[in-house]
C-alpha cells in the first residue's frame, strides 16, 4: 500500500512577499532513431494480424509505420509497439534493500509552493505501479476543489486512467478506486486532460477511448468536485487520435465564454494533422473536427490555450524534426480570433537543438539508462493573458547538457516572439527537461520543470540516487521581469523506474500540464520518493503556489492618496503564513517598512503596524 504523503499546512511563500511594494499613491497589490526505422518497416512489410488486450481483434502489426504508431505517445500506441514486437515492455530493476520511504532524500526549506501531496492513495499491486503525465485544475468559485487526471497502469492493459481530488484547497487528495473513467467510452488509454466548465459547475475528464471511434476522445464528468462520475459525449470519434489538450473559458467576460476545446494530432488524416474541436453547449455536443495544420512537416499537438482576457485561441506546435537524436526543433503558434473555428499560423520559430542524450525509436530520451530513459523531444506550454502569449520548452543545453528550459514571450498576440529566456540560472551540465506554465486571472505566471542540477548523477529505479527536483520561477508582472528560479517540490526525488510490462519502457510520462485561477497556480508531476518492492517508481505528486494576497483595508482604502503614514495595513492571505517566516520589513508602504506584525484568522490575516 502506498502511502499519503504527511499532510501539512499551506505556508506563504516569503518571497511573494519581500520586495513587493504596496504603494497607495499609485497600485494596490535523429541519426540513430532514422535508421532504427528504416529496418523496422522493412520487417514490417508483411502483414501480421494479433489480438492485443483492450483493442478489437487482428491488429496488422506491419501498419505500425504507416499509421505513426511509432510516433504516438499514448498508453494504447505504446501496447501495439510492445505486443507487435517493436519495443520492449517495462521490467522492474533488480532493486536493493532499501525502506519503502527513502531516508537519504535531500529536504529543504519550502521556496515556491506548499507540501507536496501524493495523489495516490489506496493499495497498489507491483509491477502495476505506473502512475505519471498529469493535468490538474480547480473550480475558481469553490478553490477547494481541484482534481487531477493522470495515466494509471493499475489496470491495465484494461485501462489506463486516474483521476485524485481534493475538498480542502490541495492539502489533501484522494484517489478514486476503482477509476470511474475506465468505464463508458471502452478501454481507456489516458492521455489526460482535465477542464472545468464554469456555467455548469462541472469538471470534465477527457482521454483516448476506444468507445469513441476506435481510439478517438472520450469524456466524463463531474458536478460534485471529482467525488462521482457519468459518462459524457464522445469528444471525437476517431480511429487514430493522440496527444489531445483541452482548455475551458471561463471568463464571463469573454465572447466564448463556456466553450471548452480539445485539440490533438489526428494520424488517419494527412500527415498527423493538427486538429480542434470545441462545444459550445457545455459538452454535450462538439463541433465537427476542424483541421488547423496539415503541412508536409508533422506537427506535434503541444497544447491548446486561450487568453484569459480577451477569448483569443491559441495552439502551440512543435516540428520536431524526424525525430531521433540528435534532432532540430522548430516552435509554431497558432491563433484563432473567433472561437476555433478558422485558424492562422502566426509564428514560426528559428530552429533549435532538441534536449536528450539518446533515442529509442522515434523518440529522443533524457537519460541514457536502459538504453534510453524519459522519452522528451522539449515539449511545454503555452498561456495567454490581455495579448501577451507565453511560451516554454525544454532545447539541448551547451556541450554534455541534455536539456534547459527557455521561455520565449509575444505582446503582439502571438506574431513575434522575443529572444530566449533561459529559466534555470544554474551554470552546471545538469538536465533540465519537461517545462509548464501556467497564468492566473491576475496575470501571474509560474513556470516549473524537472531540474537535476542537486545531483551528480542518476540512476534507473534506485531508491539510494538522489537525482532531481522540481524548480520553478515565477513572475508578478505577466512576464516582464521573473523572481529568481528556486525550488518547488521538498526533496529530491530519484529516478523513478517503469516496471509494469504493459507499458513502453522508456514512458515517465510526456506531460505536466499546470493550471491557475485567481488565488493559485496548480501543478503535479512525476516523482520517484516512494519505493515499493525496494524500487522507486513513477507516483503523482501535486503542489501550489500562492498567486500572491489579497489585501483588505478601511483607513486607508485601496489606492487612495494620503499625506500621513498608515498605522495599520491589514493583508489577507488566501493560504496559511508560517509565523517564522514573516518579518515586519516584508512588508513597506511608501518604502517604509512596518514596526511590528500580528497574525490572526489561523495565520491567514497579517497585520503590519506602522
Amino acid at each position: 500500500m502506498k502511502k499519503k504523503s504527511t499532510s501539512r499546512s499551506a505556508f506563504l511563500n516569503p518571497r511573494v512577499l519581500i520586495g513587493l511594494f504596496i504603494v497607495l499613491a499609485g497600485v494596490c497589490l535523429a541519426l540513430l532513431g532514422f535508421g532504427t526505422r528504416s529496418v523496422q518497416a522493412q520487417q514490417n512489410k508483411k502483414t501480421r494480424f494479433i489480438d492485443i488486450p483492450g483493442l478489437p481483434p487482428g491488429f496488422d502489426c506491419s501498419t505500425i509505420h504507416a499509421k505513426g504508431i511509432d510516433r504516438m505517445e499514448n498508453l494504447g500506441a505504446g501496447l501495439i509497439m510492445i505486443a507487435c514486437g517493436e519495443s520492449p515492455r517495462g521490467s522492474a530493476s533488480r532493486g536493493s534493500a532499501f525502506s519503502r520511504l527513502v531516508q537519504k532524500l535531500l529536504p529543504t526549506p519550502l521556496a515556491y509552493g506548499a507540501a507536496d501531496v501524493d495523489l495516490i492513495t489506496g493499495t497498489e499491486t507491483f509491477p502495476s505501479v505506473t502512475q505519471s503525465e498529469t493535468y490538474t485544475t480547480a473550480n475558481p468559485d469553490n478553490p477547494n476543489q481541484i482534481v487531477v487526471n493522470y495515466n494509471d497502469s493499475r489496470s491495465a492493459p484494461s485501462c489506463y486512467a486516474g483521476v485524485s481530488y481534493s475538498s480542502d484547497g490541495g492539502a489533501t487528495f484522494t484517489r478514486l478506486n476503482p477509476c470511474p473513467l475506465c468505464t463508458g467510452h471502452g478501454t481507456n488509454f489516458g492521455d489526460p486532460v482535465m477542464l472545468y466548465n464554469k456555467p455548469t459547475s462541472t469538471f470534465f475528464a477527457i482521454d483516448i477511448a476506444t468507445g469513441c471511434g476506435g481510439f478517438g476522445l472520450g469524456s466524463w464528468k463531474s458536478t460534485d468536485g471529482g467525488v462521482t462520475w457519468s459518462v459524457g459525449a464522445c469528444v471525437h470519434n476517431g480511429g487514430n487520435d493522440d496527444r489531445e489538450s483541452g482548455y475551458a473559458d471561463n471568463n464571463p467576460s469573454s465572447p466564448f465564454f463556456g466553450r471548452m476545446y480539445a485539440s490533438w494530432n489526428d494520424f488517419n488524416v494527412g500527415n498527423a494533422a493538427l486538429s480542434v474541436t470545441y462545444s459550445s453547449d457545455n459538452g454535450a455536443t462538439w463541433h465537427s473536427p476542424i483541421i488547423v495544420s496539415n503541412t508536409s512537416t508533422f506537427i506535434r499537438d503541444v497544447q491548446i490555450t486561450s487568453d484569459k482576457v480577451t477569448g483569443d485561441v491559441y495552439i502551440a506546435g512543435m516540428d520536431e524534426g524526424g525525430g531521433g537524436f540528435p534532432h532540430n526543433d522548430v516552435n509554431h503558434i497558432y491563433k484563432s480570433t473567433d472561437g476555433g473555428n478558422t485558424w492562422t499560423n502566426t509564428y514560426t520559430g528559428p530552429s533549435f537543438s532538441g534536449p536528450g542524450v539518446t533515442a529509442v525509436g522515434y523518440f529522443a530520451c533524457m537519460f541514457p539508462d536502459n538504453g534510453g530513459y524519459w522519452r522528451h523531444e522539449g515539449w511545454g506550454e503555452p498561456a495567454a493573458f490581455n495579448n501577451v502569449v507565453h511560451l516554454v520548452y525544454a532545447q539541448h543545453g551547451t556541450g554534455s547538457d541534455a536539456g534547459d528550459v527557455y521561455y520565449i514571450r509575444s505582446t503582439d498576440g502571438g506574431v513575434t516572439f522575443s529572444a530566449p529566456f533561459k529559466l534555470n540560472s544554474d551554470s552546471t551540465t545538469r538536465p533540465q527537461w519537461q517545462p509548464n506554465i501556467s497564468v492566473s486571472d491576475a496575470g501571474t505566471l509560474l513556470a516549473m520543470w524537472y531540474d537535476a542540477r542537486e545531483s551528480t548523477t542518476c540512476t534507473y529505479a534506485n531508491p539510494g540516487v538522489p537525482c532531481y527536483r522540481m524548480w520553478a520561477r515565477k513572475s508578478n508582472d505577466n512576464g516582464m521581469t521573473w523572481l529568481a528560479d528556486d525550488t518547488l517540490s521538498d526533496v529530491v526525488s530519484p529516478l523513478p523506474g517503469q516496471p509494469d510490462f504493459n507499458v513502453q519502457p522508456t514512458y515517465a510520462g510526456d506531460y505536466d500540464y499546470g493550471t491557475a485561477i485567481l488565488t493559485k497556480h496548480l501543478t503535479s508531476w512525476v516523482d520517484g520518493r516512494v519505493t515499493i518492492s525496494s524500487q522507486s517508481q513513477q507516483d503523482a505528486f501535486t503542489d501550489r503556489e500562492l498567486v500572491g494576497f489579497s489585501v483588505t483595508t478601511t483607513d486607508p482604502a485601496c489606492n487612495s492618496v494620503i499625506t500621513t503614514q498608515p498605522v495599520d495595513f491589514v493583508v489577507n492571505l488566501s493560504d496559511a503564513a508560517d509565523p517564522s517566516t514573516v518579518q515586519p520589513t516584508d512588508f513597506t508602504v511608501n518604502g517604509i517598512a512596518a514596526d511590528s506584525d500580528t497574525l490572526s484568522n489561523g495565520n491567514a490575516t497579517i497585520t503590519f503596524h506602522f
